[in-house]
């Protein structure tokens, strides 16, 4: 699995971490950065990972801000992207299970190192169940495809 990472200053330190545990689990990582704890504007992060998802060079993404907020709603303009903040175990779980999230977003001010590995985990290990949720998925995929173009 292909997957990209991105965060702006306040994640610097989460996106490293998170980096080194997904190469431990044998994935191939592309680091979008950022690099420092110099301001940066999230939205560029977010969108560099947001268009791999989107174009299929990667599998999936995880990006890392204050709270996961602006980051999510910046990837979830990108057409077959479905990104979401998880701050727990049972939005991580139904997040994949459920909705078949693609983009991980993570709060790096209020999520603790433990339960961010742990939130990691969960999401890259559960499965998409399909059946009803395919039917669901798929129409937030027609209103993408129906949206005007702005």
């Amino acid at each position: 699995m292909r997957i990209a990472v991105g965060s702006d200053h306040r994640g610097v330190a989460m996106r490293a971490k998170i980096v080194d545990l997904l190469k431990s689990r044998g994935l191939e990582v592309i680091d979008e950065g950022c690099n420092g704890q110099e301001s940066v504007d999230y939205p560029d992060i977010a969108a560099a990972v947001a268009r791999k998802v989107s174009k299929g060079e990667v599998d999936r993404g995880i990006l890392i801000c204050g709270t996961g907020l602006g980051m999510s709603i910046v990837a979830n303009k990108f057409p077959g992207v479905r990104a979401a903040p998880c701050h727990d175990y049972v939005t991580a779980e139904m997040s994949r299970r459920h909705n078949n999230l693609n983009v991980l977003c993570l709060s790096g001010d209020i999520l603790g190192e433990r339960l961010v590995d742990r939130l990691v985990e969960i999401w890259l290990d559960t499965e998409f169940e399909g059946g009803r949720h395919e039917r669901r998925v798929g129409k937030i995929t027609a209103l993408e495809r129906n949206m005007p173009n702005a």
